[in-house]
């Protein structure tokens, strides 16, 4: 099965015969920008990367053992956690209809190609880097220079906590025992389930991979059980008395404004993940061919099993009991298709491994993206995160998630306090998000000025600019008030507060970004450059360093446009290729 292949439909014909040719280590200018190719080592096509990036990796210090199955099943288990057992409640009563709720479960499943067609056209644009987003946002604007890396990079590690999953799994430990913890005991199960996901990862990448993939199995499973137990259902062969009462005149009820708007947010959340893979590219050999199939073969295995467990949960659950309860949907459907207690414990276990599951590829994928932040040099302490010492495993973005989460579990208190910070984590990363997708056009823009070769895949105008209208529609959501009013939120306080501290983060950033690139080096005389550091185990990463005014010519002339000095032998290899280039041009 392959992802289609979504062509531009116009505008660069004959880009494949009159384009730029593409050689490892050829610059080419427009204007203050400089384009470097560079080729990794994972059987991708050398590629353009605007010099502000961090370097490529020509070997992968994690190796390249992510396959089709690591690829499905990183995007899998990220996708499968809590939200398809949780959120059909909230989904049907947003929507006020088993018909229109199903719908919308489809609808996801169509945003859901539309913003991965834009990650893979990014991803045969820079088929060389890992870290997804880092990447993308970093080329699609390099300009103010390192402004993107440095706001993404800092809202990144400071909320890359995992403190609400970490919670939720020690809910359904608990639940499985039907002990009701105390506050202390249920956030120092969460830290240790976290510490045990961290442990596991640390040692060992391929064995990393190993174990998301069997997690993840075992979540398809479980979603295939339901499923088939929905089909007895409906064919009368349990004790449900009438297993097709909700799909008799399906669409009766009506949705309000802010119930559809909140379901459809619930639904885009449920199949966040499908991005995942894209965080290890440069871990994946022939990277393009295999995200396009494989990464679409995981949403649809996704969707479908979507689709088939709400209408398991319709067959069994009657509407007002769904809209009614409290309880997670998967459990009351386990009591009306089973009827039997220790069924539902298993439940508990079962989505207790769904959630650790969910933790283990959310940190497989986020330190990746966190490591790539650190390589652009706009965090301080490069080395820490760009080394893969002693274990071959990205050890500094492991700990720096780890420190984060258990501060987050311990210091606020539940309720509030805790909402807020996890609601907190939402906003910045959907501008983010629509910045990413309007980068898109931008890079498109400057390859077509550079007259650089068509990539291997390219999204259609109309999937791009529909991802567009969905991103803002995200970002403008969270403004509309509650039902309940500006103080009906799930805080006591005013509901928009954290979009307004969300938004004040990345202006900090922006402060913090003029002193420190614009202000201080004008006083100290001196200014920022970006230098390639090559590490013991092979990683490379830039370093941004002070360069007095007086050494500025000094600098340029023993530094290529990346920062990687001629006087070493790929510098030197670089400068022949520059020079032959240059000369080549000319005639």
């Amino acid at each position: 099965m392959s992802f289609p292949r979504f062509r531009f439909g116009g505008g660069s014909k004959g880009a494949a015969t009159n384009s730029t040719a593409v050689s490892d280590g050829t610059e080419i200018s427009d204007g203050s920008l400089t384009y470097v190719a560079e080729q990794g080592g994972n059987d991708s096509l050398p590629s353009y990367q605007e010099a502000l990036g961090a370097p490529v990796e020509k070997q992968s210090p994690f190796g390249y053992a992510v396959g089709p199955v690591t690829i499905i099943f990183l995007n899998i288990s990220k996708m499968i956690g809590t939200g398809v057992y949780s959120t059909p409640s909230a989904i049907l009563a947003g929507t006020g209809s088993v018909g229109v709720s199903l719908i919308y479960w489809f609808i996801g499943f169509i945003i859901s190609i539309s913003s991965l067609a834009v990650y893979l056209e990014y991803a045969s644009y820079f088929p060389n880097r890992s870290g997804s987003e880092a990447v993308y946002l970093e080329q699609a604007f390099p300009r103010p220079r390192y402004f993107f890396p440095i706001a993404f990079a800092v809202q990144s590690v400071i909320l890359s906590f995992s403190s609400g999953n970490s919670i939720v799994l020690a809910k359904y430990l608990f639940a499985m025992s039907g002990h009701t913890p105390t506050n202390w005991e249920l956030k120092g199960v969460a830290i240790a389930g976290y510490t045990v996901a961290v442990l596991l990862l640390a040692f060992h990448t391929r064995f990393s991979y190993m174990l998301s993939n069997g997690i993840g199995l075992v979540k398809v499973l479980t979603l295939v059980f339901i499923a088939i137990t929905g089909f007895v259902v409906l064919g009368g062969h349990t004790k449900v008395a009438d297993p097709e009462i909700n799909f008799r005149d399906s669409f009766a009820g009506a949705a309000t404004a802010y119930g559809a708007t909140n379901a459809m947010y619930k639904i885009v959340f449920s199949y966040a993940g499908f991005e995942n893979a894209f965080n290890v590219v440069n871990e994946v050999r022939n990277p393009v061919k295999k995200l396009k199939t494989y990464a679409f073969i995981a949403l649809t295995i996704v969707a479908i099993l979507y689709t088939l467990a709400n209408v398991a949960y319709f067959a069994a659950v009657p509407k007002a009991e769904l809209l009614a309860s409290k309880e997670i949907s998967a459990a009351l459907f386990f009591k009306h298709a089973l009827g039997s207690s220790s069924a539902v414990k298993g439940l508990n276990f079962l989505i207790a491994l769904s959630s650790f599951g969910n933790l283990v590829a959310v940190l497989l994928g986020q330190s990746r993206l966190i490591r790539e932040c650190g390589r652009q040099g706009v965090l301080p302490f490069p080395r820490f995160w760009a080394s893969t010492k002693p274990f071959g495993t990205p050890l500094g973005p492991y700990f720096i998630k780890w420190f984060l989460t258990v501060i987050m579990i311990v210091g606020p208190p539940a309720g509030d306090a805790f909402n807020f910070i996890v609601d907190l984590q939402v906003y910045p990363d959907s501008l983010f998000k629509l910045a990413m997708v309007i980068g898109l056009l931008l890079v498109r823009r400057a390859r077509s000025r550079l007259n650089l070769p068509r990539s291997e895949f390219r999204a259609w105008d109309i999937v791009v600019y529909f991802n567009i209208l969905v991103t803002l529609y995200l970002v403008i959501m969270p403004w509309y008030p509650p039902a309940k009013g500006r103080y009906g939120g799930d805080v006591s306080f005013w509901y928009g507060t954290y979009i307004v501290v969300g938004i004040s983060i990345i202006v900090i950033c922006g402060l913090y970004y003029i002193t420190w690139i614009y202000v201080l080096p004008r006083f100290g005389k001196y200014r920022v450059c970006q230098e390639v550091i090559v590490l013991d185990d092979g990683a490379e990463t830039h370093a941004l360093v002070k360069v007095p005014l007086h050494e500025l010519a000094e600098w340029d002339a023993t530094h290529d446009a990346s920062g990687r000095k001629y006087n070493s032998d790929s510098g030197s290899d670089t400068k022949l290729r520059n020079d032959l280039a240059s000369e080549g041009e000319k005639a």
